[in-house]
Formats: C-alpha cells, sequence, structure tokens
C-alpha cells in the first residue's frame, strides 16, 4: 500500500518523467529520484532513502529531491512508537519539508509540505504545531476542506482526553452528565474556546464539500464535547445531544447515498418553526435530509 501511495504522488510531482513501481521510463536529469523510486515501489525503503539524499547531495536546490525524501522518511516514521530512533525519523522528515517551503516551491508541493508537516505534528502528539500548519493550509487554500476538517479534530483531540479524566477521576458512569458537579466549569473554560473552532471548522468543511460524511461524524463528537460542559444547564445539555444524534442521522444517510453513488447537494429550505431557515441535503429527487440546527 505505500508503495502505491508513494507511486501516484511522484506521478503528481514528475517534470518529464513518469514514476511507477515497475520503474522509471525517462529522468528528471538526476537519476537518483528515479532509483529512489523503483527501490520505494520495491519496498526498499532504506534503499531509497539513500538514492532521495544522494539526490539532495547532487542538487541541494531540487525541491523534488527534498520532497520525495521528505515523504520516505515519513512514511517510515511509526505513529506512536515515542523512541529517540523513531523521533528522530519525523524530525528529519520534517526538516526536508520545511527546505521545501523554504524554498518557495510551487502552490501544490507547498501546500504537500504543510500537510506532511501538520500530519508529522499530529502523529507525535504535537497539537499546537499541528494545528498552526493545518491553519497554514487553510491561507494557502481557503477552499481545502481536509484542512479545516483536521483542525477540528485535532481541536476533539484536546478536549477529549481531559475530560474523560475528569470523568474517571469523578468516577461518573457513561450516561452520567460532567454538568452537575462543580469540577464542569474548570473543564468548560478550559475547552469551549477548543469546541467552538472545532464545530466552525466542521461547519467550513462540510460548506466546501457537501457529502463529507467524515466531518459529519465529527460534528455528533464535538457536540457530545459541548454538551458535557453546559454546566448547570440541563436544557442546552439535552439540546446538544439532540444535535450530536441528528448528526449520527445524517452521516448514515450521507455514507447510505454515497455508496449508491447518489450526489447530495446542499440547499435552503424554507423557514422553520423558530422563524429561521433550515438547510437541506438533497440527495435524489426523493429524499431531503434536514440538516442538524445549531
Amino acid at each position: 500500500m505505500r508503495s502505491l501511495r508513494l507511486a501516484a504522488f511522484l506521478c503528481g510531482l514528475q517534470c518529464s518523467s513518469v514514476f511507477s513501481v515497475a520503474g522509471p521510463q525517462a529522468t528528471c536529469g538526476n537519476p537518483d529520484l528515479d532509483l529512489g523510486a523503483q527501490s520505494y515501489g520495491n519496498a526498499r525503503y532504506e534503499e531509497a532513502i539513500q538514492h532521495f539524499e544522494s539526490a539532495v547531495a547532487i542538487e541541494p536546490t531540487n525541491v523534488r529531491a527534498h520532497l520525495y525524501l521528505a515523504t520516505t522518511l515519513a512514511n517510515q516514521y511509526i505513529p506512536g512508537a515515542d523512541n529517540p530512533g523513531n523521533n528522530k525519523v519525523a524530525e528529519q522528515a520534517i526538516d526536508e519539508f520545511k527546505k521545501v517551503l523554504d524554498m518557495k516551491a510551487p502552490r501544490e508541493q507547498e501546500a504537500t509540505s504543510l500537510k506532511g508537516i501538520a500530519s508529522l505534528y499530529f502523529n507525535m502528539r504535537k497539537m499546537d504545531q499541528a494545528k498552526e500548519y493545518q491553519h497554514k493550509v487553510t491561507e494557502l487554500d481557503p477552499n481545502d476542506p481536509e484542512a479545516y476538517y483536521s483542525i477540528a479534530v485535532i481541536d476533539w483531540t484536546q478536549t477529549y482526553q481531559p475530560r474523560m479524566e475528569l470523568r474517571a477521576k469523578l468516577d461518573l458512569k457513561q450516561l452520567q452528565p460532567l454538568i452537575r458537579s462543580a469540577e464542569c466549569w474548570q473543564l468548560r473554560d478550559a475547552n469551549r474556546e477548543l469546541v467552538d473552532d472545532g464545530i466552525e471548522m466542521l461547519k467550513k468543511a462540510i460548506e466546501l464539500r457537501r457529502d463529507y460524511d467524515d466531518a459529519m461524524a465529527y460534528m455528533n463528537l464535538m457536540y457530545r464535547e459541548r454538551a458535557d460542559i453546559q454546566c448547570g444547564d440541563a436544557k442546552a445539555y439535552a439540546a446538544d445531544l439532540k444535535a450530536a444524534d441528528e448528526w449520527v442521522d445524517l452521516t448514515i444517510a450521507t455514507k447510505k447515498r454515497k455508496s449508491e453513488n447518489s450526489p447530495c447537494t446542499l440547499s435552503n429550505g424554507g423557514a422553520d418553526s423558530a422563524g429561521g431557515h433550515r438547510r437541506t441535503v438533497i440527495c435524489s429527487e426523493s429524499l431531503a435530509i434536514p440538516l442538524p440546527q445549531k
């Protein structure tokens, strides 16, 4: 799987060459690039790294050489394995991606490098740095839904763990709300801004990709995070849980429609009972799914 991903990646970044797991058909003037891609395609990853390092040494200003080396190193990093050797691989990959950014690479390669750095920081549990680079992606391309989604995932990761730790400390059962405890307010102060940001990021992601079911699934999670910090407000707690359940239903319906190859569209419906306007996901002429309200 890794070899196929890299082969596709290299093909997307080619100059006058075509890379494949079977071997290069032409070169960009630096044979180590082709040899590195061929080694990677044959699962000889250390050998691929050596070739790309040679390519960088021969042409220090070759953007593709640094990008291929960074990508290969990043794919060798093992998420969750916190040891000096593994962390060194990640840092080397980040350094190579940053070199691409320093070279003022073309837009597509700049985006690839920013996302590569953000992904590595996320897997290294360095959430603030990961979020910083995902925001750089949105600055480069405000219409990239995956960047907004990724920021929301980071927000959720940063709020979920401390909330679950507090619930465990208070010995709360799964269905027992946190909102009745005195400790709720301190957690609210720590998490509320992240929760609100996560919801806003997911809204942007879904506006840009109407059938983004992964973002819809995280909407469910973010509303559950918000519900548990609606301290002393049982009505708001219940409303957030209701919204979360609606996002679950929408996620399931969207996945179902996508599996049936029926694209969904987003439109503004008529006025709802509260006097506002209900937005609707229309997946076919016979089915309209209302989006959960805020």
